[in-house]
């Protein structure tokens, strides 16, 4: 593979696999051997569904403002902070007024998050 493949963009809004997470939230894809990234977009007060999955999840705030819900906690968190969620949990995000961009990094990757598709999986 050539080193120029493995380059991407934030900014790119056709780079990466597409999936529709719920109405108001995409992510774009981007998957490794070990890890997988997942920049997500969420409309203004759009709020995810709960889930959870047996990989691990680390997630920062990259724009906007949310209120990120793991198991019956829920922090508001702003542009920089970021969080860890072990395996298992459930968890949520909802966006702010003026929504919200979040990159996810998953491991090892989500083998359902490896095909265009809808939802959160399983």
């Amino acid at each position: 593979m050539r080193q120029a493949d493995e380059f991407h963009s934030l900014d790119n809004p056709t780079d990466g696999l597409l999936r529709e997470l719920a109405p108001g939230l995409t992510t774009r894809i981007f998957a490794g051997e070990q890890a997988m990234l997942s920049i997500v977009s969420l409309e203004p007060n759009c709020a995810g569904t709960m889930h959870h999955h047996p990989e691990e999840q680390w997630g920062v705030l990259l724009e906007g403002t949310a209120v990120r819900v793991q198991g019956d906690e829920e922090i508001a968190v702003k542009k920089g902070d970021f969080w860890r969620t072990p395996g298992g949990v459930p968890h949520t995000m909802k966006a702010g007024p003026e929504g919200a961009r979040v990159l996810d990094i998953f491991a090892p990757p989500r083998p359902e998050y490896r095909k265009a598709g809808q939802g959160f999986g399983t």
